[in-house]
């Protein structure tokens, strides 16, 4: 069981012949995804990297079944491109373009908001469940299948978080990277939802940082639900100014809630076992699984 994305998932890539998305798509080839093609307006007919390409998604899900997407377009034509595929179709949207402006986001997360998709991103590492497909990012190498789901919005936190749980000897179920945009696709509460719910999952990490309401809002989500499974939690950012953005475009303190100290707390009350430093997430996962 995985979440998301799995061997049987096919997926596509949208700025399949561009270089980030050819470099991306060789690695996700390389990893064993099950990448079925691409698209790239105008070059449809075309083979790239051994897979066919198309000229819109709603051709890669009528000739190849695509259910999957991984967006490496442009950020003025990014939102777009997400409203395509969910018009497709196509069932999971992974963007990791960054830089999408807020307005486009805003149209683009109305617009999905009733169709049959779940977007993860933008702005995002994307998703791995370990030996069966990564779409994303991140370096493959680091995660080895196992018991343990992350949730982040930090890509570089979420590799250090599966390299400690697999070196206590763990491993990972799936690995989401949320994205540090002001609007994202899936929450940080949606995200823990769908690990809670994985029968193979028995414990989760929770990655936050300064800004917005999402941490906060998942671990009382936790607490409602009876805190079925351990999730230990670390917020990135507790050095951070007020008022400055730091690294993440959503990453900024407006309110007295969106400190690191004040999420902490929160996540603490809610029965999260919170870390002080990310070198501490491996002995906690160990320690919480017993």
């Amino acid at each position: 069981m995985s979440v998301l994305v799995n061997k049987d998932s096919k997926i596509i890539v949208q700025g399949f012949t561009g270089s980030e998305g050819t470099f991306h798509a060789e690695q996700m080839i390389e990893y064993g995804t099950n990448l079925v093609g691409g698209v790239t307006p105008g070059k449809g007919g075309q083979e790239h990297l051994g897979k066919p390409v198309f000229n819109t998604v709603k051709e890669a899900v009528d000739q190849v079944d695509a259910d999957v997407s991984i967006i490496f377009v442009p950020p003025a034509f990014a939102a777009d491109a997400i409203m395509e595929a969910a018009d497709a179709g196509i069932k999971v949207i992974i963007t990791i373009t960054e830089g999408i402006p807020v307005a486009d986001m805003i149209k683009a997360s109305d617009y999905i908001k009733d169709k049959d998709c779940r977007l993860i991103g933008p702005n995002c590492p994307g998703v791995i469940t370990p030996g069966e497909a990564k779409v994303g990012i991140m370096p493959g190498f680091v995660f080895s299948k196992g018991k343990v789901g992350i949730v982040s919005k930090s890509g570089t936190l979420t590799y250090e978080a599966a390299d400690q749980v697999v070196k206590q000897g763990l491993g990972i179920t799936t690995a989401i990277g949320i994205g540090g945009d002001p609007i994202i696709g899936t929450t940080t509460k949606e995200a823990v939802e769908l690990l809670m719910n994985d029968p193979e999952t028995e414990c989760i990490v929770m990655i936050g940082e300064i800004g917005g309401q999402l941490e906060a809002d998942a671990a009382r989500w936790v607490k409602e639900n009876g805190n079925k499974k351990p999730v230990v939690g670390f917020i990135a950012g507790e050095t951070a100014p007020k008022g400055r953005t730091m690294g993440h475009a959503g990453a900024i303190v407006g309110g007295d809630d969106d400190t690191a100290e004040a999420k902490k707390r929160i996540m603490s009350e809610c029965g999260i076992h919170v870390v002080d430093s990310p070198a501490e997430i491996g002995k906690k996962v160990a320690e919480v699984i017993g």
